[in-house]
Formats: C-alpha cells, sequence, structure tokens
C-alpha cells in the first residue's frame, strides 16, 4: 500500500511504524472472511481492509471522517485477520495508534461510561463494591443489564507450600473478584506438584484495559508498577502465568509498549518469562486426571489466546489426555464478543456475537463450556444453557 505520512508524524517512532505497517497491506481482503464485526454487518468499512484504509486517510491528512471512531469502535480487536493475514500486517498496532490519535467525539454518555470502567474495574477493592452492589439491585435491573453484573465470590485463602520451584501467578481484576477459586484451584495442582505459586498483593491490573479504551499515559504507569514489582522475582521464579489470556498477551507485550523508556530491559525480561497456564503445565510434563465427572466439553479458545499469543491445540491435548471428550465447534475462529469491554461499550454486536457463539457451542450438546478467559467466561454464562468453567479447573 502506497502512503504519504506528514514528515513531522514520520519522525517519531510509532508514525515509522505506522507507515511500515500500512504498506506491507496488499488489499487482498483474505481479512474480512474472519472478521466477525465485517460477517455480521457486511460493510467494508467494519472489516479490517475497510479500517486500514480509515486509518490511512486520517494518518495522512490529519481529519477524522465523521464516522470513523464508530467503525474503529466497532473493531473487537480479536487480531483474527492477523492470522489470516497472508502479508503478517500487524492490525492491532496499527488500530492502537489511530484510536491514540483520534479526537474522542463520542457521545458524553459514552465518555463518562468509559471514564468510569477505566476508575472501576483495575481497582479491586473499589470494583468488588461496585459488583457487590451490582448484585444486590440485581432483581431490579433490566434483564439485559442484569446479566451484565459479574458474580461476587470469595475464595479460601490460598494454600500452597514452600518448594524450590517457584512460579509467581497474576491475580487479576474482575478475575480476582469474580472465580478466584481458578487460581486457587491451579495453586492446589502445582503445589501437589512440587511447585510454589507465588502472589504479589502490589500488583495491579496489566495495563489492558487501558490500552483498549485508548489510554496510554494510564497503560504506562501501571505496566511500570507492575515491572518493579514483579523484577526483583526474575532470577528466582521459573515463569510468570496469567490464567486469564487476555491478561497473558498484554503481558507479553510489555516490551513492546515500554520501549525507548527506561524500563524497556526488565520489560522484554518480564515479558520472556510470561507463558500461558497451558503452556506451562504442558511443559511440566505432569500428568493430569479429570475432576468432573461430566466429560463431554465444549472448548471455546478466546481470541487473546488462539490469535493473540498464537497457541492453539495445547489446552485440548490436556483436557483429552486427562480424559474428557472434546465436541465439535463450528467457526472456533470467531469472537464471542466479550473483548474486555466491548460488550458493554458495544452491547447489540456483543450479544450478537455471545449468541451465535452459545450456539456453536451447544450444537454438540456438550456438559460444560470450557474457556481459558475471565472475560469470556462471564459473558458466555450470561446466554448459556450449561455451566461455563476455567478449563484449569477441569484438571486433578
Amino acid at each position: 500500500m502506497q502512503t504519504s505520512l506528514p514528515e513531522a508524524l514520520l519522525a517519531t517512532d510509532k508514525g515509522q511504524r505506522a507507515e511500515a505497517i500500512l504498506r506491507s497491506c496488499v488489499h487482498c481482503g483474505f481479512c474480512n472472511a474472519t472478521c466477525p464485526t465485517y460477517q455480521l454487518l457486511g460493510d467494508e468499512l467494519d472489516g479490517p481492509r475497510g479500517r486500514i484504509y480509515q486509518i490511512k486517510e486520517f494518518l495522512e491528512t490529519g481529519v477524522a471522517s465523521p464516522r470513523i471512531n464508530t467503525h474503529l469502535d466497532r473493531c473487537l480487536t480479536c487480531r483474527a485477520c492477523e492470522t489470516t493475514c497472508p502479508s503478517g500486517v500487524e492490525y492491532a498496532e496499527l488500530l492502537e495508534i489511530a484510536r491514540e490519535k483520534l479526537p474522542n467525539d463520542r457521545p458524553w454518555w459514552k465518555r463518562l461510561l468509559i471514564e468510569g470502567l477505566k476508575f472501576a474495574v483495575p481497582r479491586r477493592g473499589l470494583f468488588r463494591l461496585v459488583v457487590a452492589a451490582g448484585n444486590l439491585t440485581k432483581p431490579l435491573l433490566p434483564n439485559s443489564l442484569a446479566r451484565k453484573v459479574p458474580p461476587l465470590r470469595m475464595a479460601d485463602p490460598l494454600r500452597t507450600g514452600e518448594h524450590p520451584r517457584k512460579v509467581i501467578v497474576l491475580q487479576g481484576c474482575v478475575q480476582s473478584v469474580s472465580t478466584p477459586e481458578v487460581n486457587a484451584h491451579l495453586a492446589m495442582l502445582l503445589d501437589r506438584n512440587g511447585i510454589e505459586v507465588v502472589m504479589l498483593p502490589e500488583e495491579q491490573c496489566c495495563g489492558s484495559l487501558a490500552l483498549h479504551l485508548s489510554d496510554d499515559d494510564a497503560m504506562r504507569q501501571v505496566m511500570q508498577h507492575n515491572l518493579k514489582a514483579l523484577s526483583p522475582w526474575m532470577d528466582s521464579v521459573e515463569a510468570v502465568i496469567s490464567t486469564a489470556s487476555g491478561c497473558g498477551v498484554t503481558l507479553r507485550d510489555y516490551g513492546r509498549h515500554l520501549i525507548n523508556t527506561a524500563d524497556a530491559e526488565a520489560a522484554v525480561r518480564m515479558a520472556s518469562k510470561t507463558v500461558d497456564v497451558a503452556t506451562y503445565l504442558a511443559q511440566c510434563g505432569i500428568t493430569f486426571q479429570a475432576s468432573r465427572e461430566e466429560r463431554r466439553i465444549a472448548w471455546h479458545a478466546p481470541c487473546t489466546l488462539q490469535h493473540g499469543q498464537r497457541s492453539r491445540g495445547t489446552v485440548e491435548s490436556l483436557l483429552i489426555g486427562a480424559g474428557y471428550e472434546l465436541t465439535e465447534v463450528a467457526d472456533r475462529h470467531l469472537c464471542c464478543g466479550s473483548a474486555g469491554t466491548y460488550s458493554i461499550l458495544q452491547s447489540e454486536l456483543g450479544t450478537q456475537l455471545r449468541d451465535n457463539k452459545v450456539a456453536a457451542l451447544e450444537a454438540g450438546q456438550p456438559d460444560l463450556i470450557a474457556t481459558a478467559n475471565i472475560g469470556c467466561q462471564l459473558h458466555l454464562a450470561s446466554a448459556a444453557g450449561v455451566p461455563v468453567v476455567h478449563w484449569v479447573q477441569l484438571l486433578r
């Protein structure tokens, strides 16, 4: 793709990255074939190729078209287009650059909602209070809104022995409030196999919420805070693990987000230690057994796992090895519509995508649906007719 970006933009690192990404696009349109929003809406402007053209025009002219935020906001950042693209276009990074520079012409109520999400969700104590209030008032809420209120659960204190082998397991924001039993179960599995789980009380949000809501300053601030907490452990732990694939993909990208900063070297080192929990368990060579009597499982691979981290087949192998039967699921590559805050900010599209995904998952008549990301788990559970669990809980 030919470009003519302004010299002032090209003088910046992000401008050079934008030009390189734009020039790698060959207009083939293969990306549209796997784009969830293009499949739903059939509008070229709501597919990756059309969004790339809109971004190119904006970066070249500095003028935002009247509806560019609408079309870019509809993007799930699922990155299915990246795994389809024969030219290796790094679309998600281009989208980040554009979103940061675009004027915020969204309606006042949406701007207020975004600020509320950025303020409340990363602060566990405050988020717990918000969720508690939501659960208390759930009977009074419209059904469409009540379904979005996550559960509030208390987990037993983490029990893990002291062992020479150690890993850091990150708590997460929403997961620590709504499904704390996932990390507790993982700690039990690892403890049984001689691996100590370290959790850091000073850990904050991984930064993905601020990243997806285009608040680069807040993103860098929490990333630098986490690096300060994690760095002293890098010589004594085998890995940094997140059981939420959405957090994991952001953690593994710390080096890129903090490039050309004083924390760049520490960020690269930490990112190199970060692995998805499935990858770590597979590498450990531990033999697991099924923890549930129900054996027919519909596996939902979150976009952050299959497209973001490019991890495919590992969870499936662990579940099959434990004795589960995996059902066939159509259109596995399509997003469920959760996508961080997408199901809240783009409720109509998020609901359509969720219902399509639930139908595909339940077509094989599974006993359970298993997934690897807290957002997907809660989103699917709001409509599924069978329990939706984190796959780690299926092992013992």
